[in-house]
């Protein structure tokens, strides 16, 4: 890349939309939704996206990405012909980003189209046939539609993947690899990610010309507005300590666990707490994660136990709590979970639960974040702590070598699982 352009994200001053080169209806539309400030990388993506230059974005969840290459790509396909194309890594997310581009593009008579899989092909054909200017897919669909001719590539002038390092962890680099040889050469590419591992580097590379990197915060750094606790607890005494925590606090919880399986048996046993509840993983139709998703947006559902397929997938303000109950199996995805809370502004606390011999996937969250988990005790439940061989030190910014007999090995991110 031949320039790099680092905002701290804690420091930036806030700033209106004016002054980024957006053209004026485009601003009009923006008033009427009240977006009033700029987040830091819509202050320094937009204008560069606008000029027509190849982007990789690097900013956590809940900043603003979508709006980062919305904008630009409905302005710049008022002023010249073809298709933007987005690719995203969940059907939830698609949507989100299809919702978000439909009000921009509708205001100057634009089409959208969103393909995505476990909905029905007809009505995406249908969609098709309507000539739409932006078309947002998921990977493996778009390819179905590319080889029944539904979906033709050559006409793609701008390109996004957004959530790169997510798809590539879920195994996506073979379809976004033979997307892209289809592609036109000459077209913008605007990468965005939470996360700069190597795979996403050989995708600038490869396929971008000069992009420009956009690093808003560094990689594994969790929103400035989230407080975090950790409760070292008995995986036995898990529901109990749940229930505990539902009556403490008020709001809207997103919960996380780590195996679908255990997420329908959690949300048994808080509907049997007395309060709303329901689950989105990846064995729940579309119609079924969507009604879940809308329920909890709505109020219907107070509680929405997830699975990973989620953590970068729900774009919902206002939630007040995210739990995991279980720790995720990358520490990465302890950032993208808890980053479903304090969004546009709004604060946020997020609570894990970890069992005694879970100390070194603490001690990995820790190294990550750079930052220590505050460890609570609840005055009505008795806490247990880490086992001896687990005891998780604190995160030390210049920690000194490692104690005799121990082996000190460097955090490397994981692979995603087509390298594997």
């Amino acid at each position: 890349m031949n320039k790099t352009i680092i905002t701290n994200n804690f420091v930036q001053a806030s700033m209106d939309f004016y002054g980024l080169g957006i053209a004026p209806k485009i601003l009009d539309i923006l008033a009427q939704m009240k977006f009033k400030v700029a987040t830091p990388i819509q202050l320094k993506a937009i204008p560069l996206a606008i000029e027509g230059k190849d982007i990789v974005g690097i900013a956590q969840t809940g900043t603003g990405k979508t709006h980062s290459f919305a904008i630009p790509m409905v302005q710049r396909l008022v002023q010249k012909k073809g298709i933007g194309l987005v690719l995203a890594p969940t059907r939830e997310l698609a949507i989100q980003i299809d919702e978000a581009t439909r009000v921009l593009a509708h205001a100057f008579g634009m089409k959208t189209a969103c393909l995505i899989g476990g909905a029905p092909m007809d009505p995406q054909v249908l969609a098709l046939r309507k000539d739409p200017r932006v078309v947002i897919a998921t990977p493996g669909r778009l390819i179905d539609h590319m080889s029944q001719w539904n979906f033709l590539p050559d006409s793609v002038v701008m390109l996004v993947l957004d959530e790169a390092d997510r798809m590539l962890d879920m195994g996506f680099a073979p379809q976004i690899e033979k997307i892209l040889r289809f592609l036109p050469k000459e077209r913008q590419t605007m990468l965005f990610s939470a996360t700069m591992p190597k795979e996403i580097m050989n995708i600038a590379a490869k396929y971008m010309k000069l992009p420009l990197s956009v690093e808003i915060a560094p990689s594994g750094t969790t929103c400035e507005k989230v407080t975090q606790e950790l409760f070292i607890v008995k995986k036995e005494a898990k529901t109990q300590l749940l229930k505990k925590l539902l009556a403490q606090y008020h709001g809207s919880v997103l919960l996380f666990s780590r195996t679908k399986h255990n997420a329908r048996k959690i949300v048994k046993s808080i509907r049997d707490m007395g309060h709303s509840a329901s689950e989105i993983h990846s064995n729940r139709s579309l119609s079924q994660r969507r009604e879940a998703l809308e329920g909890f947006k709505s109020g219907k559902y107070r509680v929405l136990v997830a699975t990973d397929i989620a953590s970068r997938g729900i774009d919902v303000t206002g939630i007040e709590l995210v739990i995991n109950y279980d720790l995720p199996e990358d520490a990465e995805n302890y950032v993208h979970r808890i980053g479903r809370t304090a969004r546009a502004g709004h604060k946020g606390h997020a609570i894990s639960f970890a069992t005694p011999d879970q100390g070194h996937d603490v001690r990995d969250i820790e190294k990550l974040i750079k930052a220590t988990l505050p460890v609570s005790k609840h005055t009505e439940f008795t806490l247990d702590k880490f086992s001896e061989s687990q005891q998780s030190s604190s995160y030390q910014p210049n920690h000194r070598q490692p104690r005799h007999g121990q082996v000190k090995k460097p955090y490397r991110y994981p692979k995603p699982k087509f390298y594997r």
